[in-house]
């Protein structure tokens, strides 16, 4: 626990999901080469949300096991665990689990069951005694590495999230089905938000979804503002909300501005939806005085650089 201490915090617990809706079964969902992308990011983003952090918890493996789908978790700090654990009391993962499963499989809202296993304790009976659970993961060393199935996932999942504007042909049997509206970006045509055009520097422009061209040229030329144009975008974004601004600054610091910008406008992106839209970015840029870009994202060839 000492800032000098060889030995990090680590610690390992089992997260049984079950739909209570009848005609929704998560190990079947998980069990088809279609659907398994799709459940694979809702869990990977509900538990990035819970941790206010990408890396605040590991996947180790899925188990299929009706009716249950049963998640094996790694925490590799002792505050990423206990802000999981706060989420999981709360009810705040399950409902961000709810939410990311219908926006990736494209249905209805997934009613789920969950329970929290270390060992042999079930931590539901004690999730009021915060630092008991923290014992009882604590004790459960992981007893493996990420299974083979998860990092190809995952590689295919980032891979795609980085890299789809430039490069279809993804590596990988499985990053085919990947290929879904909604990773990471809704298709440009359909169903527009009310709002279908916006007003910058007295021209009207079409509003759209934001695209992954305009994701790049945003990551490689905000620089030090992307923070700002977080908090802008923070206002109706809750995705955005303290802490996580700060947490991407911290986790990506060595990756550079790019990649934290480039990160920043990925969480908006996958918590919004199709309601990611041009006019939003646009109004966030303007508000930090970064027209330039706002000029370069909407095709208003500027010969000035944005500052």
């Amino acid at each position: 626990k000492m800032a000098g201490s060889p030995t990090p915090w680590i610690g390992s617990a089992y997260l049984f999901l079950q739909s209570t809706c009848k005609t929704i079964a998560l190990p079947s969902l998980y069990e088809s080469s279609q659907k398994k992308p799709c459940v694979f990011k809702a869990l990977k983003l509900a538990l990035a949300d819970s941790t206010g952090s990408m890396n605040g918890v590991d996947m180790l493996k899925v188990h299929c096991s009706h009716p249950h789908l049963i998640v094996q978790l790694r925490f590799c700090k002792q505050e990423n665990c206990r802000r999981f654990l706060r989420s999981y009391r709360e009810g705040a993962l399950q409902k961000s689990l709810q939410s990311h499963l219908q926006l990736s499989l494209a249905t209805t809202t997934v009613p789920l069951q969950m329970e929290l296993k270390a060992g042999s304790e079930h931590l539901d009976k004690i999730l009021k005694d915060e630092d008991h659970c923290l014992e009882c993961i604590y004790r459960e060393k992981p007893d493996r590495l990420p299974d083979e199935e998860i990092t190809e996932l995952e590689a295919c999942l980032k891979s795609l999230m980085l890299h789809q504007s430039t490069n279809n042909n993804v590596a990988g049997k499985d990053c085919s089905s990947l290929k879904s509206p909604s990773l990471p970006y809704p298709p440009q045509g359909s169903s527009l938000p009310p709002q279908v055009t916006f007003i910058f520097q007295g021209q009207q422009f079409d509003n759209r979804t934001i695209t992954p061209d305009d994701h790049q040229k945003f990551a490689k030329s905000v620089s030090k503002k992307w923070k700002q144009v977080g908090r802008s975008l923070q206002k109706s974004c809750r995705a955005l909300r303290d802490p996580v601004i700060d947490n991407l600054a911290l986790e990506y610091d060595r990756e550079g501005l790019y990649e934290q910008a480039y990160q920043m406008l990925l969480r908006f992106i996958q918590s919004e939806g199709k309601k990611a839209t041009i006019a939003r970015l646009i109004a966030a840029l303007e508000e930090n005085g970064l027209v330039s870009l706002a000029e370069e994202l909407l095709g208003l060839h500027s010969n000035e650089d944005c500052s």
